[in-house]
């Protein structure tokens, strides 16, 4: 009997579908396999030369990537179709600087919010 009402309490639970988001690594993704990639990288720089000319490139460190690709998801009523992590270094003319990146990305690959931000320090820094 016990293990009738376990069944019965398990099935249904079974049976909610779960949201699953495909994520990708640098290591498994090259830019050219990842369209995602390129377009929060040009967007990026883009973006960082209209606030400083002194910007010359955004790398994107494909080691440290990832690309979250998502399905039926939205911010108010605008679908979100990946959303790029990873570490870039910002080169400017006269030095570079390492940051964390997150980009979202909505349909057709139109890039949404693209954000730099310092690497935060720790304990240990």
């Amino acid at each position: 009997m016990k293990i009738r009402t376990l069944l019965i309490g398990l099935i249904p639970a079974a049976m909610i579908p779960m949201i699953a988001y495909s994520q990708t690594t640098g290591t498994q993704t090259t830019s050219s396999d990842a369209p995602e990639i390129d377009a929060c990288t040009a967007s990026g720089l883009i973006a960082l030369k209209e606030r400083s000319p002194a910007i010359k490139d955004v790398t994107l460190d494909l080691d440290s990537v990832r690309v979250v690709k998502m399905k039926n998801s939205k911010i108010a009523n605008v679908e979100i179709k990946a959303i790029v992590l990873g570490e870039v270094n910002i080169e400017k003319k006269k030095s570079s600087k390492p940051q964390d990146l997150i980009c979202i990305l909505g349909d057709k690959g139109k890039v949404l919010l693209t954000i730099f931000s310092d690497k935060s320090k720790t304990e240990d820094d």
